[in-house]
């Protein structure tokens, strides 16, 4: 049931991507009234600095003087290994109690950073990378826009999720999107289910790669990363994933200047897209585009089996 939507622009310049965002997730709150998650792309900063989204603790978890004492602490301890791995801070500021972001001077390897700050109990990496940010919580997008100040973020593309929890938590482990750790600027939104979940789930964490839910859709992501590390490209990893990926599933993949979208062969999962010189838009229902596109469109619907990439 869950809703996903996706936007690129095809321009040089950067859009109110975060308010795009919402206005297409909000129409669709119908969908999945758990949470709601975005992976927002921002032009490239050209100096190598690193964004990183984490959060220490849920959004759900009992609040009393224990829990703000170890959430203290937490704070300082991420602090402190960000230093042991050489990273120099330049911004680290709250959303909330419980997430943070930060950006950072990193030349080192993102498996071992993030490897090391989620060895502090509680914390999980949201999202790293030179120019994609993940925020999800819980609520709609509207709650979840105006917590983390989103319609004042700019940017080149983006995807987002509304999610009613069928198979996990409702929790923000279990909300879309998922980073695909530990690859640079990659992340997946995803609607349907995975079959072969577990074969892949072991045979992934026995190649080194960890997971943070009981999610089937953070596999995908996941997937996608070691494919990629391996020198796909993104089309050619979405294309392999249609043939080891088994379920019935709609996803949306995004990497630092593209996006796609990939159906399985059954094309039970709905999707639309709208294709125009300057944008492209696509959405589990046809009123999250009209929500950002204010004349007449005509959308289609991607067949069976298919893979789409567009590029900036």
């Amino acid at each position: 049931m869950c809703g996903i939507a996706g936007i690129i622009y095809r321009d040089d310049t950067d859009h109110d991507i975060g308010r795009d965002m919402t206005r297409m997730l909000q129409s669709m709150k119908h969908r999945g009234p758990d949470s709601t998650g975005y992976a927002l792309y921002h032009p490239s900063n050209g100096n190598g600095d690193l964004l990183l989204r984490y959060k220490l603790a849920d959004a759900n978890d009992k609040r009393d003087f224990e829990f703000v004492e170890r959430l203290a602490r937490k704070r300082h301890e991420v602090v402190a290994r960000l230093g042991d791995l050489g990273a120099d801070i330049e911004e680290l500021e709250g959303d909330n109690e419980y997430a943070f972001h930060a950006k950072l001077h990193y030349d080192g390897n993102l498996k071992e950073l993030a490897d090391y700050l989620e060895d502090v109990p509680g914390c999980e990496v949201l999202s790293l990378g030179k120019t994609l940010e993940i925020i999800k919580d819980l609520g709609d997008a509207n709650e979840v826009a105006k917590q983390y100040g989103l319609g004042e973020v700019r940017g080149t593309h983006a995807i987002g999720h509304v999610r009613m929890a069928t198979e996990s938590e409702v929790d923000i482990a279990g909300a879309h999107p998922y980073w695909a750790y530990p690859y640079s600027d990659v992340a997946v939104v995803h609607n349907g289910q995975l079959t072969n979940y577990f074969q892949w789930k072991r045979r992934l964490e026995r190649s080194g790669h960890r997971f943070q839910s009981e999610c089937d859709s953070e596999i995908i992501a996941v997937y996608l990363a070691e494919k990629m590390s391996e020198g796909a490209d993104l089309e050619q990893a979405m294309t392999q994933s249609l043939e080891e990926l088994d379920g019935v599933f709609t996803y949306i993949a995004v990497t630092a200047d593209a996006l796609g979208v990939a159906k399985d062969e059954m094309a039970a999962k709905p999707l639309v897209l709208y294709e125009a010189d300057d944008l492209v838009a696509l959405a589990s229902e046809e009123i999250a585009i009209r929500a950002i596109v204010d004349h007449e469109i005509d959308t289609y619907d991607p067949y069976e089996g298919q893979v789409l990439v567009w590029t900036r």
